[in-house]
């Protein structure tokens, strides 16, 4: 019961990330890691829900804390853009949290990462 209450305030799926949105809290499952930076300690990571998929970067002690299969608590957690696509992260006013296993099946047709997005500047 409790749990249901948790992901029903204040948490947002996969599907309504939107560019440059920040404080947002959401339950993840880790799809698959790659290292990017060994010195850096920088990885990228495709996570999702039931509605779809976004990549995730992690950085520092993070890296340690993703595994695949396993389910993240992500809290403020931002949407970072990089070449006109969305990627999620935390920084250090977020937190990482490893949850208890997902009940949900992760939907990996709809990807939020290859969703391209402009920036337009209007004068008024």
């Amino acid at each position: 019961m409790a749990e249901q209450k948790k992901q029903q305030v204040g948490y947002k799926k996969v599907n309504q990330l939107r560019p440059l949105d920040f404080g947002v809290n959401i339950t993840v499952k880790v799809i698959n890691k790659k290292a990017i930076a060994q010195r850096n300690r920088l990885a990228e990571c495709f996570v999702g829900d039931e509605t779809g998929i976004i990549i995730f970067t992690a950085r520092n002690d993070q890296v340690d804390l993703i595994q695949e299969g396993s389910t993240l608590v992500l809290t403020k957690a931002k949407v970072d853009m990089f070449k006109g696509s969305m990627r999620l992260a935390v920084d250090r006013f977020g937190r990482i949290e490893v949850g208890a296993p997902a009940s949900f099946k992760v939907e990996q047709d709809i990807n939020m990462s290859l969703i391209e997005f402009e920036r337009v500047d209007v004068v008024v």
